[in-house]
C-alpha cells in the first residue's frame, strides 16, 4: 500500500523543475484588506489556531536516500510560526507600486526546502488605510484550486465569526524517520504497488466494456495532448528565453461582470474571454516593440482542475492542461474572440485534458530518476509560450481579524524559458489578473498590464457594453447577445486567417490607464 504522505508523480516534478534552474516553483498571492493592520503577534496568533485544518504546513520534505523514492512529508520537530510569518514594511508612501516592487523581490526567492514549504508577509501601512498579505507556497504542496480552500481556511465569511468549539487541538510532532526507514519503506512500497495495479486491472476487467471505453478515451486524449508539442512545438517569442533568478510583479483588476456581459454577448465561456484579452494585449504588446505578429498564434498552457469536489480542501496537486491556441496576429477583437472560442470548443471535444490527466497518473509509477530527467526534458522543450490559468474563488466577502479583504491578485511560477506567467481569479465579484515576469527579459511588465485594460476594453466596446449600465444590459439579454454574436461569427468565419490585420490596431494605453 503506498505512503499517503509520500508525494504525487506531479507534486514531486515541481521539486525537480527548480533543480539546477533559476525557476521558483511556488504559487503565491497578494492580499489587500482595509483598516488598520493587526499587529505582528495578532497575526502569528491567528495563523497558529488555524494551522490544525492544514497539517501539511507543519510538515517539511524528508528526501530518500540514494534517490530511491520521491520524498515523504513529515512533522517538522522545530517548527517555528515565527519564521514563516514575517513583518516587511513600505516606504513611504506605501502605494500600490511599491507593494508590487516587494512582491516582485519576495518571489525572487526560492523557498528553503529544510523546512515547511510556505512564508507568509504582513505589510503594514498602506495609503488608504489598508493594508496588505503576502503569501506563497511550494507548488509541490498546494495547487491552484486547493490553495483557494487554504485561503478560505485562514480567512472568515463574516467580520464577528461565531465562537469556535473549544480550545484548539495541541500538536506534538512525530519523530523524523531515519534515512534507512526511508529507504526501506520506498523500496518496499516500490515492490509492492504494481500489485495493486494488478488488482486494479482484474478489477476494471470485471466490467469489459467499461474498461474498453475509459482505454479509449484515454488513448484518445494522450494523443491530444503529446501530438501537438511535438509535431508543432509552440513558436520562438521574445517571452521564451533563459530567464534568471529575479522577478518584476504586476496586477489588472477587473469587474467580473463586466468579463460575464461580454461572454453573454459574444459567445462562449468566461474563459473564453480571459484568453481572447490576454491574446490581444500580447499581440500589441509584441507589435509595440517591432515584433512580427502576422499569422502567429502562441500556445497557452491552461491548467484545468481534476479534484472531484469531495477532494476540496487536500493538499497537493490534482490538474490537468489543455494547450490553447492565442491568436496573437489578430488585433480585431472581435476576430479573437471568435478563433478562441472555436479552437477551445475543439479542445474540449479532443479530449486534450484527459490525455494530460493520464501522463499525471503515469508519473505517479515513474521510478524517480526517470521523473527527474523527464521534468528537465519538459523545460527544454518549446511545448508552450506561457501559462494562463484561471481559479475561481469565493464570489463573497472575506474578513482577516475582522478585516474585509478587497483585493486578491494570484501568481503562478515561471517554467524555464518561460519569462511571463499570467494568473487570473475571482472574488467577490472582481478578476484579480497576476502578471509574473523576469526581471531581465520584460522589463516593460506595466506595458503589458496596460495593453490588457486595453483589450479589455476593445473586447467591451465589440459586445456593445459601455460602462457598467452596458453591461447590466447584456445580462439582462444573454441569449439574444449570443445569437448575435453566432450569426456575426458565421458571417465573418469563425476561424479568421492569422494575417487578417483589422482597423483599429489594440494598444497599449497610457500608463495608469482605467480598466473601466
Amino acid at each position: 500500500m503506498s505512503n499517503p504522505n509520500r508525494l504525487g508523480g506531479l507534486d514531486a516534478a515541481f521539486l525537480h523543475l527548480e533543480d539546477h534552474s533559476t525557476a521558483h516553483m511556488h504559487v503565491a498571492s497578494v492580499m489587500i484588506l482595509e483598516g488598520d493592520a493587526p499587529t505582528y503577534q495578532q497575526l502569528v496568533d491567528h495563523v497558529i489556531g488555524r494551522l490544525h485544518l492544514v497539517h501539511r504546513y507543519r510538515q517539511r520534505l524528508a528526501f530518500v536516500p540514494l534517490g530511491q523514492g520521491r520524498p515523504v512529508w513529515t512533522d517538522d520537530p522545530r517548527f517555528n510560526p515565527y519564521y514563516h510569518v514575517r513583518h516587511a514594511a513600505l516606504p513611504s508612501p506605501a502605494d500600490e507600486q511599491s507593494l508590487k516592487q516587494l512582491a516582485g523581490r519576495l518571489f525572487s526567492q526560492r523557498l528553503d526546502r529544510s523546512k515547511p514549504l510556505w512564508e507568509m508577509y504582513l505589510v503594514q501601512r498602506m495609503t488608504g488605510g489598508r493594508f496588505a498579505l503576502i503569501a506563497k507556497t511550494h507548488h509541490a504542496l498546494v495547487d491552484g484550486i486547493s490553495g483557494v480552500d487554504i485561503t478560505t481556511v485562514l480567512f472568515d465569511s463574516a467580520a464577528q465569526p461565531e465562537a469556535g468549539d473549544g480550545p484548539r487541538p495541541s500538536w506534538v510532532a512525530s519523530p523524523p524517520p531515519g534515512a534507512a526507514k526511508l529507504l526501506a519503506d520506498a523500496l518496499l512500497e516500490r515492490a509492492t504497488v504494481p500489485a495493486e495495479m494488478v488488482r486494479g486491472a482484474r478489477a476494471m476487467l470485471r466490467a469489459p466494456r467499461r474498461a474498453a471505453k475509459r482505454l479509449r478515451k484515454g488513448a484518445g486524449g494522450l494523443l491530444a495532448a503529446t501530438l501537438p508539442g511535438l509535431e508543432q512545438p509552440a513558436p520562438h517569442t521574445p517571452l521564451n528565453v533563459e530567464i534568471g533568478p529575479h522577478r518584476r510583479y504586476t496586477w489588472v483588476d477587473a469587474e467580473l461582470a463586466r468579463f460575464k456581459a461580454i461572454k453573454d454577448a459574444l459567445g462562449g465561456t468566461l474563459n473564453d474571454v480571459v484568453l481572447s484579452a490576454v491574446s490581444l494585449a500580447l499581440g500589441a504588446h509584441l507589435r509595440d516593440h517591432g515584433y512580427d505578429t502576422d499569422e502567429l498564434v502562441l500556445k497557452a498552457m491552461v491548467p484545468v482542475s481534476t479534484r472531484a469536489e469531495l477532494e476540496r480542501g487536500a493538499l497537493g496537486n490534482r490538474v490537468s492542461a489543455m494547450w490553447a491556441p492565442l491568436p496573437v496576429g489578430l488585433a480585431d477583437a472581435a476576430e479573437c474572440h471568435a478563433y478562441v472560442r472555436e479552437a477551445l470548443a475543439d479542445l474540449k471535444s479532443s479530449g486534450q485534458a484527459v490525455g494530460a490527466e493520464v501522463l499525471t497518473n503515469l508519473a505517479g509509477f515513474a521510478p524517480p530518476t526517470i521523473l527527474s530527467q523527464a521534468a528537465r526534458l519538459q523545460a527544454r522543450q518549446r511545448y508552450f509560450n506561457i501559462v494562463v490559468t484561471n481559479v475561481p474563488g469565493p464570489q463573497f466577502p472575506l474578513y482577516m481579524l475582522g478585516r474585509r479583504l478587497t483585493s486578491l491578485y494570484p501568481v503562478v511560477p515561471l517554467a524555464r524559458r518561460q519569462a511571463l506567467g499570467i494568473a487570473v481569479m475571482s472574488y467577490d465579484g472582481r478578476l484579480g489578473f497576476g502578471l509574473l515576469a523576469d526581471y531581465d527579459a520584460v522589463p516593460e511588465l506595466e506595458e503589458v498590464a496596460d495593453a490588457l485594460r486595453t483589450a479589455i476594453s476593445a473586447l467591451a466596446a465589440v459586445a456593445g457594453l459601455t460602462g457598467r449600465a452596458g453591461a447590466r444590459a447584456a445580462r439582462r439579454r444573454p441569449q439574444q447577445g449570443s445569437r448575435a454574436a453566432d450569426g456575426r461569427a458565421a458571417r465573418e468565419g469563425s476561424r479568421p486567417s492569422g494575417g487578417r490585420r483589422a482597423q483599429g490596431v489594440v494598444r497599449a494605453g497610457p500608463p495608469g490607464a482605467a480598466d473601466g
